[in-house]
């Protein structure tokens, strides 16, 4: 252990000796650690952003939409999921609620407008289920009623995004808004629910899924989402069963025929997307921490320098005694100590790239650093210090203690 002990005193020494070599040794590292910390740091933080997001709906939500494959589409086929299925589930499953049947109106976004100004925002058609089953409230006014929905009335609930859009007073509830040609009137205001990856999920419009139809036009046929829940959490993957079971039979697929609607959970896409960002997080990891082996690389040309210029001191170690294990200690633990040097710098550094980049681009989510990058990261610095050290230290504890005496 002394021998130990002193070879890490001998490393420090030199390492502070030629503090300006050391920190260019260094360098190659902590780029390296804190270019693999930024990446993993964002792209963590982006997972845990997707699971909060994919919380709030709830985990036992279940929505069934139309699915519509790639060669289809090349083909200008696409499926819909028609309004009678809402009527199927609601009659032959049983043990769920809050269904709700949405669609939306429009090619994507809808012309909305208010006193000459003009934005376009996702029109949807739903009932009054919708803000139990997705889990969003109202901060002014209400939400659609049964009512609304059995009279067709043209009322509309707005997101915050359409508000700002519109320039609508602060109390928007009572304002007359113009919504694909026709007079709307705002009866509630949706709370806020800030953006994700960059895409606002405060801009649209919501109005009772009769008055959708009207607007979509009764002699075509919408194509409907249905979202509900399972009465208890436990059957939720038995009523995921039966629903499957009943829409084969009501579209007439025939056992091993493809499916044209899909059936999924929050879970399950919070799953997915988790499952993507891990994904693109470790390849883009990978990739930037190829500079730890360029690091690497520069740790063992350095130490190879060292050796030159130190033959003489090692001769003289050797000449008093020194075993050729604790000259082989000493390097290696020099290459070590410069290799963690770096991580260590590498990882602070790239804590702070993390969050400058998501102080400058607000619409990424807090950074996240999880421990096991940090550990994976100084552990990974260690690793390169030893490999790229063996050399060097390997050629000083060879040296014949006459010839580096002679050595000038």
């Amino acid at each position: 252990m002394h021998s130990y002990i002193e070879g890490l005193k001998l490393a420090l020494l030199s390492i502070m000796g030629n503090g300006l070599r050391s920190f260019l040794t260094t360098l190659g590292i902590t780029i390296g650690v804190a270019s693999v910390i930024a990446v993993v740091a964002i792209g963590q933080g982006m997972s845990q952003s997707i699971i909060t997001q994919f919380e709030d709906f709830g985990s036992n939500t279940i929505t069934v939409r139309s699915y519509t494959s790639t060669e289809d589409k090349m083909q200008g086929r696409w499926n819909k999921l028609p309004l009678s299925d809402v009527d199927l589930i609601k009659q032959r499953i049983t043990g769920i609620e809050d269904i709700t049947p949405t669609t939306f109106v429009g090619e994507g976004y809808s012309p909305i407008s208010f006193k000459g100004r003009e934005s376009y925002s996702r029109l949807i058609g739903t009932t009054s289920k919708y803000q139990d089953a997705n889990r969003v409230y109202p901060v002014q006014g209400r939400f659609i009623t049964p009512s609304d929905e059995l009279s067709k009335r043209k009322v509309v609930v707005i997101a915050q995004d359409v508000v700002e859009n519109l320039k609508l007073p602060s109390r928007a509830v009572g304002s007359h808004i113009i919504i694909e040609g026709e007079w709307f009137k705002v009866v509630g205001v949706m709370e806020s629910r800030g953006e994700i990856f960059g895409f606002s999920q405060d801009d649209y419009v919501v109005i009772p899924f009769s008055t959708a139809k009207s607007l979509i036009g009764w002699s075509k046929e919408p194509d409907v989402t249905i979202s509900f829940k399972p009465s208890t959490p436990e059957s939720l993957e038995q009523i995921i069963v039966r629903t499957r079971h009943l829409l084969r039979r009501a579209h007439g697929l025939k056992p091993g025929e493809a499916e044209n609607f899909t059936i999924e959970t929050s879970d399950q896409l919070k799953e997915s997307f988790s499952s993507i960002t891990d994904t693109v997080t470790i390849v883009l990891g990978g990739i930037v921490g190829i500079s730890l082996l360029v690091g690497g690389i520069g740790i063992m040309n350095i130490m190879l320098v060292s050796v030159t210029e130190r033959t003489k001191e090692i001769g003289i170690a050797k000449a008093l005694g020194a075993r050729r294990d604790q000259i082989l200690t000493q390097f290696l633990l020099e290459a070590v100590m410069l290799s963690l040097l770096g991580g260590t710098v590498g990882v602070l550094l790239g804590f702070g790239i993390g969050q400058l980049i998501s102080v400058i681009f607000p619409f990424l989510p807090g950074v996240t650093v999880p421990l096991w990058a940090i550990i994976l990261s100084l552990g990974f610095s260690i690793t390169v210090g030893l490999l790229f050290g063996i050399a060097p230290a390997a050629k000083a504890a060879k040296l014949d203690p006459i010839c580096a005496l002679r050595h000038e």
